[in-house]
């Protein structure tokens, strides 16, 4: 077979990359098969943010699932995997603001319409960034399912889901406290607040009685308030109704100050008597649990702060003043008029905007929210059956079940103008409110509602809507729902994860998916987390450009275990290159020694050599360990058993001994060599293509091959008839004379041209036969004057020793070597193997190992302490001879 291409000199990863992915595209290559009696299996991708650039925690996220698919890919499945974006409301509309506020513009400035134009422009521009990101990486996506969230298709799904929640009472609108984000004046859920410690003041405030009531000798109540700028919205003071020291207090009244309004004094068991002095004020339309406990006692809610935190008419003479100056206009009010009694410096607990970073204010407001404890519980119930959720790892399903178990309902309104806008109208005479997918036939006497949606409310519909749902007769909803695997950060696991999963049991009655592999997050060398504030934040596409996308890829891949962190590092990236390095130099070494009849057939099995047998049993394990390593989404251990495989076993022996047969023997041994090594490196390729697809590709393409590219061709299986433990064993005691003999000239500085004797003392038949039957390898790689092989070998005095398994080997160094520093060496052998023996004991002494431990396990443990044994008996004996001749 003809070779495509022409390997070059040197790896060079632009060259290598570059056009192959369009290559891809052209040929369809990324498409579901469309083979009915494959298996499917489907894979959506985690939709990135239409805020910018992917970042390196996107390439690791994606790098994973493209391993994923392209593997199910080569072993036959019927494959999708369905690209798209997420338009992140509150996100996205704060990127659009702050670049227009660069020209002086607001969004107010154009409206609401004009506006949205200009996020869409925005879309466009990242959009068309990202996708471009997505093919530096060589992510093997099926671009004609691209989906947006918020296009026609996931608009409908949005509203149809809307709409049925509302029916069935799980969505409603109500007056609540609700964290408010003052810079983009809009709603937020729980877990769109982040909490950090801020500095802060206990102000401790003298309230007053408005009779002439005393307490503890006093004429006023001392109570303390981190937040004096909310104080003008007080209508109440509460105790805790078991707190003795207060029971006389209750019904008293007292003066808020700086304002003269009555507040009565309450009890409530929300009050706790041991913090600070057991009194609190409430204050209903400030603090979620005040607004509680004005519920149970019906307060009056004054909300004193507009949508952009600065004080409304309701809170006096402050009115207009921005929340933070009017904080200190109060306090030095609170001075002058003598109820200010201390000022107690704290570090607490404050929680900031996701989005703006801004502090969050707790803020009543009208605003719909989703009801959680029914569809979480129908969520945790189905983690029960067969149709659960697996966590790998899984002990981020305790995660998953401790948020479900507690959850709050959901505010699902946003003040925005970027998103999906609230399906519902409210008639502009009536005031009665219309729910639907369709807008009123009279629209002219309705208007609706200006909120949009929560980005998480389109997100949690994902794996389904971008099937097709709702229409369940779709052919993608019905061949590729519920999806295989979902792959995704431990940090959203209570965003997005557990909202897909109880969206999924509400409107399909099944899972999303079958697996969620959690990843951790990509931090640098320090271990810090990647951030614009410390600067450390790095470019995939810078890496790509320097070392190419196969190179990071493998560092993703192989860099951590499954919900751990990585850390970034570009002495790991030179590794990987040099790894890449290596297989290209190896692969290019051997398609030059192949002749146009070279094929990847295997010659008949009679004719295969001990290291023929020997890589081929070696290939059959590695292919079994990378696909059950696979199977556990352990690619750490997967990359570490390539890596050894490819590194140790191949390029280090194979190749090498494969240069005997190429160089100095017949024609038919060169061709079977040529044919075996072909079929390894072939197979080879194949196994690492779904991590390293760029390079093996181009490589593969120079090999003589069956297809047109590794995306379609078939995953290595293994082959029960290549085990071969006789010939792993063999070759293992070539290797280990060969690493033998190199160590001794390495001791005794006798470089590979000096000339030496060896002589093999072999302890068993079998070692004899291995030695004698490549005693060329032996003369390859050890480079002996003479060479003796038996059992009856006489062992010189004045010799250079090594034991290894089944045999004794002799340098005579005579006039190369110090007697007295040949003791010093076996004595530290025998150190060495003493120590091997003793912990070799100590384990097969403990029945806990012994009884539980895989019976495999435990006879490879006995065979190593026999082995350690043998040689340890046997250098001892040497030792000996040694010291006689000194």
């Amino acid at each position: 077979m003809a070779k495509d291409i022409e390997m070059s000199t040197k790896y060079e990863p632009t060259a290598v990359e570059s056009g192959r992915y369009k290559k891809w595209l052209d040929e369809d290559l990324f498409k579901p098969s469309g083979d009915t009696a494959a298996k499917p299996y489907s894979v959506v991708i985690p939709p990135p943010n239409i805020t910018g650039k992917l970042h390196l925690g996107h390439a690791w996220d994606t790098t994973l699932q493209d391993m994923i698919i392209r593997q199910k890919r080569m072993q036959g499945f019927d494959t999708l995997w369905l690209p798209g974006m997420d338009h992140a409301g509150i996100a996205t509309q704060a990127k659009v603001e702050a670049r227009l506020a660069e020209s002086g513009v607001s969004r107010y400035d154009l409206g609401r319409e004009k506006f949205v134009d200009k996020v869409w422009e925005w879309k466009d521009e990242y959009a068309d960034i990202i996708k471009q990101q997505w093919a530096k990486l060589g992510l093997s996506l099926d671009y004609s399912r691209e989906r947006f969230t918020f296009d026609e298709g996931l608009s409908k799904a949005v509203r149809k889901v809307f709409v049925a929640l509302y029916e069935k009472g799980l969505i409603y609108r109500g007056e609540y406290i609700i964290n408010w984000d003052p810079k983009a004046r809009t709603a937020l859920s729980d877990i769109e607040v982040i909490h950090q410690d801020d500095k802060g003041v206990f102000y401790h405030v003298k309230y007053p009685f408005v009779d002439e009531t005393t307490f503890n000798g006093k004429n006023y109540i001392e109570i303390a308030t981190t937040r004096p700028e909310t104080m003008m919205g007080d209508v109440a003071i509460a105790v805790n109704p078991k707190d003795e020291r207060y029971k006389e207090l209750v019904g008293k009244e007292v003066i808020l100050p700086l304002n003269g309004r009555h507040l009565e004094i309450i009890a409530d068991q929300y009050v706790d008597p041991d913090f600070g002095t057991g009194m609190v004020k409430i204050t209903p339309a400030h603090d979620p649990n005040d607004f509680e406990v004005g519920n149970r006692h019906n307060l009056e809610r004054i909300n004193t702060m507009n949508e952009d935190a600065s004080l409304n008419d309701k809170a006096g003479k402050y009115a207009g003043m921005d929340r933070f100056t009017a904080r200190e206009a109060i306090v030095e009010d609170l001075k002058e008029q003598d109820y200010l009694l201390s000022e107690e410096p704290i570090v607490h607990s404050v929680g900031h905007s996701e989005r703006t970073g801004v502090q969050v204010e707790a803020r009543l407001s009208t605003q719909w929210f989703v009801k959680m404890k029914p569809l979480a519980k129908a969520a945790l119930k189905n983690q029960q059956t067969d149709d659960r959720v697996n966590f790998v790892p899984e002990r981020f399903e305790h995660t998953f079940t401790q948020w479900m178990e507690n959850v709050h309902d959901w505010v699902i309104s946003r003040q925005l103008w970027w998103g999906h806008q609230i399906p519902a109208w409210y008639h502009k005479q009536t005031g009665e409110i219309y729910v639907g997918e369709k807008a009123p036939s009279d629209l002219e006497n309705w208007e609706q509602d200006s909120d949009v949606l929560d980005t998480w409310f389109s997100s949690a519909l994902w794996p389904f809507s971008t099937m097709g749902w709702p229409d369940e007769n779709a052919p993608d909803f019905q061949r590729y729902f519920p999806t295989d695997t979902l792959v995704t950060g431990y940090d959203i696991i209570f965003f997005w994860v557990s909202r897909m999963i109880f969206q999924s049991k509400e409107f399909t009655g099944r899972r999303p998916f079958k697996n969620v592999l959690i990843h951790g997050l990509i931090r640098d060398e320090e271990g810090r987390k990647m951030s614009k504030s410390l600067g450390n934040g790095i470019d995939p596409m810078d890496v790509i450009k320097k070392y190419g996308a196969d190179a990071l890829r493998w560092f993703l891949a192989t860099g951590s275990t499954p919900g751990q962190d990585i850390r970034f590092s570009y002495k790991k990236m030179d590794s990987a290159w040099n790894f890449i390095n290596k297989i290209w130099n190896a692969s290019r070494f051997a398609i030059m020694n192949f002749d146009e009849d070279t094929t990847a057939q295997l010659p008949d099995k009679s004719e295969w050599q001990l290291a023929d047998k020997w890589i081929l049993s070696r290939l059959n394990t590695t292919i079994h360990e990378v696909t059950r390593l696979f199977d556990q989404f352990e690619f750490g251990e997967a990359g570490r058993a390539l890596y050894n495989f490819i590194w140790n076993d191949l390029c280090d022996w194979y190749i090498e001994m494969a240069k005997e047969d190429f160089y100095g023997k017949g024609q038919s041994l060169k061709h079977n060599t040529q044919n075996i090594l072909c079929y390894v490196l072939d197979q080879t390729l194949r196994l690492l293509h779904p991590i390293m697809p760029f390079v093996t590709e181009e490589i593969w393409l120079a090999m003589p091959h069956d297809g047109t590219s590794l995306v379609v061709a078939a995953y290595p299986e293994e082959n029960e008839d290549f085990y071969d433990e006789a010939a792993e064993k063999g070759m293992e005691n070539l290797i280990e004379l060969i690493k033998a003999v190199r160590n001794i000239r390495a001791d005794a500085n006798a470089p590979l041209s000096s000339s030496v004797d060896i002589l093999i003392k072999t302890a068993t038949l079998e070692t004899k036969k291995i030695f004698e039957n490549n005693q060329d390898y032996i003369e390859r790689f050890c480079h002996p004057e003479s060479l003796q092989i038996g059992a009856d070998v006489n062992a010189p005095t004045l010799a250079m020793t090594a034991v290894i398994s089944g045999a004794e080997v002799y340098i005579p160094l005579a006039g190369l070597v110090d007697l007295s520093q040949e003791v010093q060496r076996l004595q530290k052998e025998i150190d060495k193997l003493e120590n091997e023996v003793a912990r070799g004991e100590k384990k097969l002494s403990n029945q806990g190992f012994v009884n539980n431990a895989p019976e495999q396990l435990v006879a490879e443990e006995k065979e190593k302490l026999s082995g350690y044994r043998e040689k340890l008996t046997a250098t001892t004996v040497r030792l000996a001879e040694v010291k006689k001749e000194l």
